[in-house]
């Protein structure tokens, strides 16, 4: 099944230590890239939380934000009254000499130093894992559902692609005799005259074997075959439990490949009408595979 790699998922939960809100988001990208948000005590976590995300996503641009906010009991803050007595002091010293008021202490406690965050313990950041662990998860299973069904939209839209392919390659099947024909008898009309002209000797055997080794260069019934071959295999990767967006690129370009054979080689209006149409398809597919997993 396809999954896009635009997606979102969140989650939060609340235990006995911690509440943890995750948020995870991602924007197509040809590799995998993991940028990560959280708090700096958190920070032991990061490749363990990276790696559940590459243990679920292929490629893509993943922004996980991790928020969390320990319970009161387990820590807090504390002020350090050495630090606020300097800054009153030296505050106090300054609004005597220009004359102005004393700061009050509220207005003393945001400044640098004076609240302090107590050292989160490892037997706190112990309990706090399993609950973040969960959370992530929870946030990466809604995000994969939303990826799937994104998916399954794109995949419609591809098999539909396919099918308007399909469509016109039994069209250019149709006409293709006729391109040998038409070229070998353009061919031989054309050599017939220049043979007239310059009243040359060479047999009509000799001359039909050659024409015939010409008229089989725009001969398009292999590219027909490998073409028809490609829209098979993209359908199969289409239809695979995992998520093949590289593989359908790979073949994407495969088609448009024998596409622009055909044309080169069939000098027809009709072939020339339809690889107009396979190619405007084959743009649609590139358009749609470019946020495909």
């Amino acid at each position: 099944m396809l999954q896009s790699m635009t997606g979102f998922g969140n989650a939060t939960s609340q235990s006995e230590a911690a509440y943890v809100a995750v948020e995870l988001k991602s924007v197509n990208n040809r590799y995998l890239k993991v940028s990560m948000r959280m708090p700096d005590f958190l920070a032991r976590f990061e490749s363990d939380l990276e790696q559940l995300v590459r243990d679920q996503i292929a490629r893509g641009t993943v922004n996980l934000s991790v928020r969390c906010r320990l319970n009161t009991q387990s820590s807090g803050y504390s002020i350090d009254a050495a630090v606020l007595q300097r800054y009153l002091e030296q505050s106090s010293r300054i609004a005597v000499e220009t004359d102005s008021a004393v700061p009050a202490l509220a207005e003393l406690l945001p400044l640098p130093g004076v609240i302090t965050e107590q050292e989160v313990t490892p037997d706190l950041l112990a309990s706090v894992w399993p609950v973040i662990k969960e959370t992530v998860q929870e946030a990466l299973d809604q995000f994969d559902q939303f990826r799937q069904q994104e998916g399954r939209s794109m995949q419609a839209d591809l098999d539909g692609q396919c099918t308007a392919i399909e469509t016109q390659v039994n069209e250019v099947a149709r006409h293709a005799p006729d391109v040998v024909a038409d070229y070998r008898e353009k061919m031989l009309d054309r050599i017939r005259r220049i043979l007239t002209d310059t009243e040359s000797d060479v047999s009509e055997n000799d001359l039909i074997r050659e024409v015939a080794i010409f008229a089989d260069k725009c001969d398009i019934n292999e590219e027909i075959t490998r073409l028809r071959s490609h829209i098979d295999q993209f359908r199969q990767f289409l239809a695979n439990e995992k998520s093949m967006g590289r593989k359908l690129e790979f073949l994407g370009q495969e088609m448009f490949r024998e596409i622009n054979t055909i044309g080169s080689k069939a000098n027809n209006v009709t072939i020339a009408h339809s690889v107009v149409e396979m190619k405007g398809a084959i743009e649609r597919i590139r358009e749609i595979l470019q946020n495909v997993e």
